[in-house]
């Protein structure tokens, strides 16, 4: 074989683990006047569809070999793709009788989804591919005379009689992007320590993101925004389904999120109680247990009518007719769900129309808590630990009654999901009132208490950081309160503790700290 020039019959090289479109676009280069050279499955995909297709063996002059570990390792294959379409390349092509590549179509081995199919380790090692990243970069360096596909999207563009150079950039950037992103979950493979209760994080993190979905912007109408999706990772409002309404906003999601998370972890620890949670800019307003959806919601909108407006709503069971007639007289964006029935989602569309009725996916709490920074990223294990994980100790002389542990528990969960500083005042297991996101501990507590008003007597109070003083513990018994619970740990435990006896209010002690900025 005799090298080509620029001028002679093109040649493409496809090899797709994606056989998406691939025999029309196979046909469509051949009835353009292009040389068809294959591997493996699709090669045989190809000749099935009576298309005269080359094996890569017959430019290499090998076989595949190593059970198809090796096809395209070879510089017949690597040389017709990195040849600058210039004499002094062409002219070496020539004295190694290597033809140029001038199309290569790859897209890799179905890694990810063999792994999430839960397949053993051998198979999943085995569909780590080799040769096709390597054509992929080594025709997207050499893309200004090189085309390369990696979307079946991007055929049409190659059928064209002229690709313009930004067009071929653009391919090239998206090629790189793919072998980026197939790298990125072998390393979350190889580097996963499941037998670790906290697996140490990696000196080097690689973000794999893929957009989601999109939004019309971002916090505000002068920031563009959408939502990305982490690898091959799944989230139970990234992935929920929209049954009514207009379209999810950026806070939209940021809020879905929070309050599903609070909801969800209520739904763990109180069992058999039905929760509900209220959420306004990231912040819990309004969160109750009951018997019913319906009961649950009217008593997390009547924490705080004034917050609950335009607010997020999560439920952890699921919505019927009855339980959506209920939502009537309050405006809120978004009410999820893990299941609302065809007659409730009938309703809020004729009633509620502008409301998101979101059933969330069912998906784990898994993965990384990575915040923006200016020039990169704070990364965290997420905060999982629950109150069963804890070994809460009364200090004090006076002891929780039964009702009241049950509120302490759930106050501090409730905490736990608030912004730090943060207080929380529960009675009967609904909130009375919250103080979140302050700069103060006092001032967090000065507003739950302010919010809760004379709902303030015989409620707990729960704080997801230590009592620095104790003014808190003056306040609240002031107020009216009777147990608190909080981490401890503070210098002047012993004087908070103090004053907890001589006020005549039960303590208690986690152990456990719970910030969340």
């Amino acid at each position: 074989m005799t090298a080509q020039n620029p001028s002679a019959q093109k040649r493409a090289l496809l090899s797709v683990s994606d056989k998406s479109g691939i025999t029309d676009f196979a046909r469509a280069l051949h009835e353009g006047g292009w040389e068809l050279v294959s591997t493996g499955g699709t090669l045989q995909v190809l000749l099935d569809a009576g298309l005269p297709a080359r094996a890569v063996s017959d430019l290499t002059g090998f076989p595949e070999m190593l059970d198809g570990r090796v096809k395209t390792l070879h510089p017949a294959v690597h040389g017709g793709i990195l040849a600058r379409r210039e004499p002094g390349h062409l002219d070496q092509l020539e004295t190694h009788n290597i033809g140029p590549i001038d199309l290569v179509c790859v897209n890799l081995y179905p890694f990810r989804e063999t792994v999430a199919r839960g397949a053993p380790d051998p198979e999943v090692i085995e569909n780590i591919d080799i040769g096709g990243p390597a054509m992929i970069r080594s025709a997207a360096k050499n893309h200004a005379d090189v085309l390369i596909l990696v979307d079946p999207a991007d055929y049409p563009l190659a059928l064209q009689p002229e690709v313009a150079v930004q067009d071929r950039r653009r391919l090239a950037a998206k090629a790189y992007a793919h072998t980026s992103h197939y790298d990125a979950a072998i390393t979350a493979y190889l580097s996963a320590e499941t037998d670790a209760p906290q697996p140490e994080l990696l000196s080097q993190i690689t973000l794999e993101l893929h957009r989601a979905h999109e939004v019309r912007y971002g916090e505000n109408p002068h920031q563009s925004g959408a939502v990305y999706r982490w690898g091959e990772a799944r989230g139970p409002v990234l992935d929920a389904q929209v049954l009514s309404g207009k379209p999810m906003s950026f806070n939209n999601y940021a809020d879905a999120d929070a309050a599903w998370a609070l909801c969800r972890e209520l739904a763990q620890t109180q069992a058999g109680a039905v929760a509900c949670v209220a959420v306004k800019h990231a912040n819990p307003c309004g969160v109750a247990l009951g018997e019913s959806v319906t009961q649950a919601w009217t008593q997390a909108r009547d924490a705080d009518t004034l917050s609950v407006f335009g607010g997020v709503v999560a439920v952890s069971h699921p919505v019927d007719l009855e339980a959506a007639q209920s939502f009537h007289g309050t405006f809120l964006e978004v009410l999820i769900a893990p299941q609302v029935s065809a007659e409730a989602v009938a309703w809020f569309a004729a009633k509620k129309p502008d409301l998101r009725v979101l059933q969330a996916a069912a998906a784990p709490v898994t993965g990384l808590d990575v915040r923006p920074l200016v020039g990169g990223f704070a990364v965290q294990e997420r905060d999982t630990r629950q109150w069963d994980d804890l070994c809460p100790e009364v200090v004090t002389a006076a002891q929780p009654s039964e009702q009241e542990w049950r509120d302490l528990r759930f106050a501090w969960v409730t905490a736990k999901f608030a912004r730090s500083n943060a207080i929380v005042l529960a009675r009967g297991g609904v909130t009375v009132g919250i103080g979140a996101g302050a700069v103060s501990r006092i001032w967090a507590a000065e507003r739950a208490v302010a919010n809760a008003a004379e709902n303030a007597q015989g409620a707990v109070m729960a704080s997801e950081a230590f009592f620095p003083f104790d003014d808190v513990v003056r306040l609240a018994a002031q107020a009216g309160v009777r147990a608190v619970v909080q981490p401890g740990g503070a210098k002047r435990d012993p004087e908070v503790i103090a004053a907890a006896d001589e006020l005549g209010l039960s303590m208690v002690m986690t152990g456990s700290r719970h910030f969340r900025h």
